[in-house]
């Protein structure tokens, strides 16, 4: 039986590839490559892309601007999932066209609910007696 690590760290390869999906996937929004109402009306940020350690599956992990139609546009952005992988594909030169499977980024919610906590009064007096 071989035991592999589960949380394992990204190794440099994943890190690069990720990294120039990420800025491919950008510049395709950008330029308004991908043709649905629901992912051309929205400007979207990708704020990071997760790519396994043998390089055929990557999660983009996104948000539109301000926050604003989250689920339609997760929903187009996982209708045209395909679509998205031969245009990123045609960019790169990998020896497989990884499968994109899109995430919203939770993270920008979960600063601001921190935030807010270190500003409440009671956390604010605990942090100053320090």
């Amino acid at each position: 039986m071989v035991n592999i690590p589960v949380n394992k760290p990204p190794n440099q390869r994943q890190l690069r590839v990720g990294e120039e999906i990420r800025h491919v996937l950008a510049g395709i929004f950008m330029r308004g490559e991908c043709y649905d109402p629901d992912v051309l009306n929205a400007s979207i940020t990708v704020s990071e892309v997760r790519i396994s350690p043998d390089l055929k599956n990557a999660t983009a992990y996104f948000m539109p601007l301000g926050g604003l139609n989250r689920e339609i546009v997760l929903k187009g952005l996982i209708r045209n999932a395909p679509i998205l992988r031969k245009l990123v594909s045609d960019r790169m030169k990998l020896r497989y066209a990884p499968r994109i499977s899109f995430r919203l980024d939770n993270s920008f919610d979960e600063a601001e609910r921190i935030e807010k906590l270190l500003k409440k009064p009671e956390v604010a007096r605990d942090l100053e007696g320090k």
